[in-house]
């Protein structure tokens, strides 16, 4: 094809050269069977939907269907929409000057067919790549149908000295303009009733019609789709007879494994920064991250029917990375790890993006989120460690080491901007802490080895096994039961007169 986009110039050119003309919907399909023999990877970078969404995606183009992708936010809808692009030929020839990629054997608009009537085979052709053969409208409530259909336009008649009832006085609207191409509406719900009855003809009928005119210009297009669920009640709904025309209804959804979500967010989040820092992120916590979008979507806080973007676990992990970042540039060091006190900043990416029931809303956004966090780091905990909540007792002892340490009347306080020296050093001086990492964690490093340490810690006070103190720049745990009776306070003789002794 790129031998043709050089050397064919004309529609003479053209027909010596073998090209045919073809339907958008049998390229794009054609190009997925192709791409299919070759094997490899069709959608690069979309992951957890290899055995259900991409195949019905697959489906729908080898049918030739129109199709809208049904999903909460942040489920890839448009991204997967944009790839579509891929599946068409690398250039297509126009008659040149075409506002709507006239085909050069079979013309649609007025121009095409008058410049063809007045050169005939020496008309000029030029070759669109596929990336302008795409486009794109965000249903809003101001979208008219002269945005995505075409008006008559009176400054284009009067500046050209054309009569209002000349064809060539139309202006075009998106969708025409994508003529040979794909066009997707993202979030349809939001189009007014009045105009989704405008896309009709172009679904069913394939074509449009523009007021003023009985002319009807059969468009060769695809259409895709997406749609949020919970739009069809919050904001608007799908006209029946729209929805009845599209062929395809794929349903998304979240990744249903927390490592196809680590991955995703892997994939997306800006962790590698090319900076005077390097921030060392172990596993542990990237399944710490990964697991609290999971009970952030379990959680009876949240309104599951608007859903927990994934978009949530690139901006906790971006944030996560940055106060790491900022603790090392304080303290003039080149590399550190990530800390649970750099865990717990990424609250402000959780309430943001979490929509609370009535229930949540009483306890608090900021609550919610923590409590959710605090959550995942214990179910993380229990996948690598003995249950502290079991009933059997050598289950219990393996953490009687460490409580014990903390019984004698110990404490760790670990400020968030810490130093690296001095933060290993506090750890190490829990008695049974490293132990207990190296007897169920193994080949750690010393980063991996601080950061089961400090996550052990965490995970004790959320087990009740150790009191924690949680303030802005510091967090401190010490005894459970000491800090019971401390918080009692300074109390003398009189304030008991009252209990019977």
């Amino acid at each position: 094809m790129k031998d043709l986009q050089t050397k064919v110039k004309t529609i003479k050119e053209l027909r010596k050269s073998g090209w045919e003309s073809i339907s958008v919907k049998d390229e794009i399909r054609k190009n997925l069977i192709s791409r299919i023999k070759e094997g490899g990877t069709l959608f690069d970078g979309i992951l957890g939907y290899e055995k259900t969404v991409l195949p019905q995606i697959q489906n729908a183009i080898l049918s030739r269907h129109d199709m809208i992708l049904l999903g909460l936010r942040g489920q890839a809808k448009t991204k997967i929409l944009r790839m579509l692009v891929q599946f068409l030929d690398e250039y297509m020839p126009i008659v040149e000057g075409s506002e709507i990629n006239d085909d050069p054997f079979k013309p649609l608009s007025r121009y095409a067919k008058d410049i063809i009537a007045k050169k005939g085979d020496d008309t000029p052709i030029a070759w669109v790549h596929r990336s302008h053969r795409y486009g794109e409208k965000l249903a809003t409530p101001d979208t008219t149908v002269a945005d995505l259909i075409g008006d008559i336009d009176p400054i284009k008649a009067a500046t050209q000295k054309l009569n209002l009832a000349d064809e060539n006085a139309i202006n075009f609207g998106l969708i025409p303009r994508t003529n040979r191409g794909i066009f997707v509406i993202n979030e349809l719900p939001d189009l007014q009733p009045r105009i989704q009855v405008a896309l009709l003809n172009i679904m069913q009928e394939r074509d449009i019609q523009i007021r003023g005119f009985n002319v009807r210009i059969p468009l060769d297009i695809s259409m895709a789709f997406s749609a949020n669920p919970e739009d069809y009640t919050n904001r608007g709904n799908i006209i029946t007879p729209l929805k009845d025309r599209i062929d395809a209804q794929i349903i998304t959804h979240y990744p249903k494994e927390v490592e196809i979500g680590i991955n995703i967010t892997k994939q997306e989040a800006w962790d590698n920064r090319d900076e005077n820092v390097k921030v060392h992120i172990q596993d542990v916590y990237r399944e710490v991250l990964e697991q609290t979008a999971f009970e952030a979507r379990d959680s009876e806080y949240v309104d599951q029917k608007s859903g927990v973007s994934t978009r949530m676990s690139i901006t906790a992990m971006e944030q996560i990375i940055s106060s790491a970042e900022r603790r090392a540039v304080i303290n003039g060091e080149s590399e550190t790890s990530v800390r649970i006190a750099d865990i717990y900043h990424m609250v402000p990416a959780l309430t943001g993006k979490l929509e609370l029931v009535y229930e949540g809303e009483q306890e608090g956004a900021i609550s919610v989120a923590k409590h959710i966090i605090g959550r995942a780091i214990s179910k993380v905990f229990k996948k690598h460690f003995p249950d502290p909540q079991s009933r059997s007792e050598e289950e219990k002892s393996t953490y009687k080491e460490i409580t014990d340490w903390f019984s004698s009347g110990k404490e760790v306080n670990l400020p968030d901007t810490l130093p690296n020296a001095m933060y290993k050093s506090i750890l190490s001086e829990v008695d049974g802490l490293q132990k207990l990492v190296k007897k169920h964690i193994k080949q750690t490093s010393d980063e991996a080895l601080n950061a089961w340490m400090d996550l052990i810690l965490e995970a004790l006070h959320q087990n009740s096994m150790l009191s924690k103190q949680d303030l802005d720049d510091q967090t401190s745990y010490s005894d459970m039961v000491g800090s019971m009776f401390s918080s009692f306070g300074n109390l003398d003789e009189e304030d008991f007169r009252d209990f019977d002794v």
